[in-house]
């Protein structure tokens, strides 16, 4: 199976959806390398990145779900380190 390492970077605006995000998250957990998150207090918003190898259409499902989270930006940025992984 080929895979692909990707950054995503999420901002959540919606503290609510914060643990639908989460969930998400966990489902996903066996392909995430690392995951940052950092509160921003004054603005009232949180910045989470994370780092991914994972086949494209997994990575792409991912952000899709999470991408259709009210109050939640997520954009990828894909690496072009490609690998093959049985």
């Amino acid at each position: 199976m080929e895979t692909r390492v990707a950054v995503m970077s999420i901002i959540v605006e919606n503290r609510e959806t914060a643990e639908i995000l989460n969930t998400i998250l966990h489902e996903y957990g066996e392909y995430i390398i690392g995951r940052m998150g950092i509160p921003y207090r004054q603005k009232g918003i949180s910045i989470i990145s994370i780092a991914i190898d994972a086949p494209q259409n997994t990575i792409s499902a991912l952000s899709g779900r999470i991408g259709k989270l009210p109050g939640i930006s997520v954009k990828t940025a894909f690496s072009n380190v490609v690998s093959d992984h049985a």
